[in-house]
């Protein structure tokens, strides 16, 4: 029989985009405040892959990823996503596009990155309160490796380059145990 463990050392990402710039700065300060800084911030970049959102969003998309510094448990999943939902709510109010933003939390293990989502999708597990878990990339062969289901923008090279070094970064950033290495931390490169 299995053991129940706590969950390996996780760290919250958060993409966001927007065709507003000065807005993708305010969520990123907003997110802070919340949930302490981040570690790592991407460049901003076109997000063209998909016109799906252009209708509620604009055209110009700008997205941008950020690793946040402190540790997430990953049963807090839902209510990050909760949390961005509002805050997602609370810019529209203010706004005259439909969807200003659209906010997408989820952690990065040293295994694996994980997005939460409101939509249902047969590779998604149920987490509570109408969110939902997928992982979107898994990190194998010191390589990330998209999934049948992984959204076009996270198999871009640049994207992927970005959650490598930020992994990288935040596996440098766990204690050693005087036991061996953390799992996972042979993988690296």
């Amino acid at each position: 029989m299995g053991q129940a463990k706590s969950p390996p050392p996780c760290a919250l990402f958060v993409a966001a985009f927007s065709s507003d710039a000065s807005l993708l700065d305010l969520i990123w300060k907003r997110l802070q405040e919340a949930w302490g800084p981040i570690a790592d911030l991407s460049p901003a970049f076109d997000f063209v892959e998909s016109g799906y959102y252009h209708a509620t969003m604009g055209l110009g998309l700008k997205k941008q990823l950020a690793l946040f510094r402190d540790r997430l448990d990953p049963a807090d999943l839902a209510d990050r996503k909760l949390h961005c939902n509002d805050l997602e709510e609370e810019f529209a109010a203010l706004s005259e596009t439909k969807r200003p933003v659209n906010i997408d939390p989820g952690y990065v293990s040293l295994t694996k990155l994980v997005l939460a989502s409101t939509k249902n999708r047969e590779h998604r597990i149920y987490l509570r309160d109408g969110v939902y878990a997928e992982v979107t990339l898994a990190f194998r062969d010191q390589e990330w490796q998209a999934m049948p289901w992984t959204y076009a923008d996270y198999r871009r090279e640049d994207v992927r380059s970005f959650l490598k070094s930020a992994r990288r970064r935040f596996s440098q950033s766990l204690p050693s145990t005087p036991a061996g290495p953390q799992p996972g931390l042979e993988e690296l490169a």
